[in-house]
């Protein structure tokens, strides 16, 4: 019996300072390329999978809708002939969930894209089932030194190396049976925060905002800014102005921001959240962390992925500065870098 197969890798982050990502190109031997604006696909792969399950050869002949928006979770569906053996999907390598295949199409969830950066992304179908795995990012440096995580007075460890996301598996585009290519683009507002935020991880965005390092961390200033980017706009009581000269508690430290928050919640169409309520949490919620059990938030996160193990354990990642990190794991860092904190969240419901 042939084993699930993962996806392949998704991205490396090693060393670069401006986050971007290019879709892998699936390679195919039909006798027509596709086309991104169009959704038009070419003829099934080579490799001979499927070839001896039916007198039909696989191919994909259109996607509908040819154009995704970054966070994904909409429905897709490849139109084609040959397709009903179908039992995996990836779209820019990314495995996508809830995969129903007929004769004359294939539907399924689209994945978030990668990076969360526009641009097209070839779809495979294959026939043999591609598990979803959530998105790595190690959150140690290797030497067992950590960075500031938001603690006011804390400096920041310029000892510490940027976190790099791990390697995972996946199938070999040479199997795919058929492919087509999708367009993802920035149509939402958690897309244009999600967008920010993998943009400037690392990648910090100083020129406008400043670096909050120096007096603590930037933890709550980079989230703050991707609430702006996801639409918010500063008021006289949040704010960040002059390239970070001037900037109000409510944007810069997270004991202020909290309760500000909560104060807003109507306004922003907030929820606070404990621990255990992850079913209700989405990209693009707000994530406060309190390392040392005392009541007060020493960092913050904004969530860039839930992901369901096959266990029903709800996975959280999140995207930060001090450490900077796209993927960090909310259950790594409270258990093994912060042993016995907590975490609750600011979800965006409205």
């Amino acid at each position: 019996m042939t084993a699930p197969i993962t996806r392949r890798t998704l991205l490396s982050l090693a060393g670069i300072t401006g986050v971007g990502f290019v879709a892998a190109a699936c390679s195919s031997d039909g006798p027509a390329a596709t086309s991104p604006s169009t959704g038009r696909a070419s003829g099934a792969a080579s490799s001979g999978a499927g070839s001896t399950a039916s007198a039909v050869q696989p191919s994909a002949s259109a996607v509908e809708p040819a154009e995704l928006p970054l966070a994904g979770g909409v429905t897709v569906t490849v139109t084609g002939v040959g397709l009903a053996a179908v039992k995996g999907v990836t779209v820019g390598g990314v495995a996508a969930r809830d995969v129903v295949a007929r004769a004359e199409r294939v539907t399924f969830t689209a994945p978030h894209q990668a990076m969360y950066t526009a641009g097209p992304a070839d779809v495979a179908l294959f026939t043999e089932p591609v598990e979803p795995v959530a998105s790595a990012n190690q959150t140690s440096d290797g030497n067992g030194s950590q960075v500031n995580d938001g603690q006011v007075g804390a400096t920041q460890d310029d000892t510490a190396a940027t976190p790099t996301p791990a390697a995972s598996t996946g199938p070999d585009a040479d199997t795919a049976v058929a492919t087509t290519t999708i367009a993802y683009a920035a149509k939402t507002a958690v897309d244009r925060q999600l967008e920010y935020a993998m943009r400037h991880w690392s990648d910090y965005n100083t020129a406008e905002f400043g670096t909050m390092n120096p007096i603590g961390g930037d933890c709550a200033n980079y989230v703050n800014q991707t609430l702006q980017a996801r639409g918010w706009e500063q008021r006289d009581d949040w704010y960040n102005r002059a390239g970070g000269a001037e900037h109000s508690a409510t944007w810069t430290y997270c004991p202020a921001m909290d309760p500000w928050l909560d104060q807003n919640a109507a306004t922003f169409g907030l929820t606070r959240r404990t621990s255990d309520e992850r079913e209700h949490v989405k990209v693009g919620d707000i994530v406060m962390f309190d390392w040392n059990a005392n009541g007060s938030p020493d960092h913050t996160t904004v969530v860039s992925e839930v992901f369901t193990e096959t266990d029903g354990t709800i996975r959280i990642k999140s995207a930060s500065h001090n450490q900077d990190g796209p993927y960090r794991d909310l259950d790594e860092m409270i258990t093994v870098q912060h042993p016995g904190g907590t975490a609750w969240f600011h979800t965006v419901d409205a």
